[in-house]
């Protein structure tokens, strides 16, 4: 349920921005730190493999069929761990059915950080990077238990 939330967020994010901006149009947010810039990703992270749509396709294909395999395999029990794979999933079908629709990803978060222009990202990336922090942390804290005698 919570990926389903996750990626209706992220499809609505993208269609208000495709609607409302025009491609390669920025909105200052903040000034020297964020803007609204609609810029579409034909690749992967970093706009790697742009010219390769298909291959990148077939990648997170395969990474999304992975992830529900192993989660139909190993049912997560912890909230933490239904949290970050919920926030994974969601992201990653946000990209996946937005580069299968449109024939790339829309993005348009960009930050400026001391100076350095970051890689325009959108919504459902955010939510990958959170949902593969989460579950660090997760893993850490539970070999940290584990470690020393407790779960």
């Amino acid at each position: 349920m919570l990926t389903l939330i996750f990626l209706i967020i992220d499809i609505i994010s993208k269609i208000i921005i495709d609607k409302y901006l025009l491609v390669n149009k920025s909105i200052k947010i903040i000034n020297d730190f964020l803007c609204i810039t609609y810029v579409k990703n034909t690749g992967a992270a970093w706009s790697i493999f742009s010219s390769e749509s298909v291959l990148v396709i077939i990648i997170s294909s395969l990474i999304i069929l992975g992830i529900i395999l192993y989660l139909y395999k190993n049912r997560p029990k912890a909230k933490m761990e239904k949290i970050a794979y919920s926030l994974i999933m969601g992201g990653a079908l946000g990209n996946f059915v937005n580069r299968l629709v449109s024939g790339y990803v829309i993005d348009f978060i960009d930050v400026k950080i001391f100076k350095y222009d970051y890689p325009i990202f959108n919504l459902a990336d955010c939510f990958i990077v959170v949902g593969v922090t989460m579950l660090v942390v997760y893993t850490w804290r539970c070999e940290n238990a584990n470690k020393g005698g407790r779960k």
